[in-house]
């Protein structure tokens, strides 16, 4: 059904795209006919949501400062540049990878756009590869407000332009 988000078994190459990860988890999002990219999929995802998110994001960079991690893709490499907080690490009009590496945890989305029999799909995957205690304690701190957030980002794909 157009719209409706809804979790599905991760269909990537973890070991391509962080090999170790040690939590995956995948949304999906039908849009219908819409000539939506990657691109444009997740930064619709990524930009402009709901207040609650973004003093999320600000308690969580306050909260993770003194620890010296990173907030907000800083240091970050960025070859096609940063959507919201995310570097792009590499782009394809079906396929968009972002993330970023740091000393605590490894952390990649991916967003993939195919065409189905119904019409297209944006599927939005996760990856998180931890490194150490602190790693472990902050996926395990963020895991409750994950699956909210994705699922609120993901609905956003289907949003006024392609209706």
């Amino acid at each position: 059904m157009i719209g409706t988000v809804r979790e599905v078994t991760p269909n990537v190459d973890a070991g391509a795209l962080l090999s170790g990860a040690q939590f995956i988890d995948a949304f999906r999002v039908e849009v219908g006919a819409a000539a939506v990219n990657a691109r444009e999929a997740c930064t619709r995802m990524v930009l402009h949501g709901p207040r609650w998110i973004d003093v999320l994001l600000r308690l969580r960079n306050m909260l993770v400062t003194p620890f010296g991690l990173k907030t907000s893709g800083e240091g970050a490499p960025a070859p096609y540049g940063l959507i919201g907080l995310f570097p792009v690490l590499s782009e394809t009009p079906e396929r968009l990878i972002a993330g970023f590496d740091d000393s605590h945890l490894d952390f990649r989305l991916v967003v993939d756009v195919t065409d189905e029999g119904t019409g297209r799909q944006v599927t939005s995957t996760t990856l998180v590869r931890t490194h150490n205690l602190l790693g472990r304690t902050y996926l395990a701190v963020s895991m409750p407000f994950h699956k909210l957030v994705v699922r609120n980002m993901m609905g956003r794909i289907v949003g006024p332009a392609l209706n």
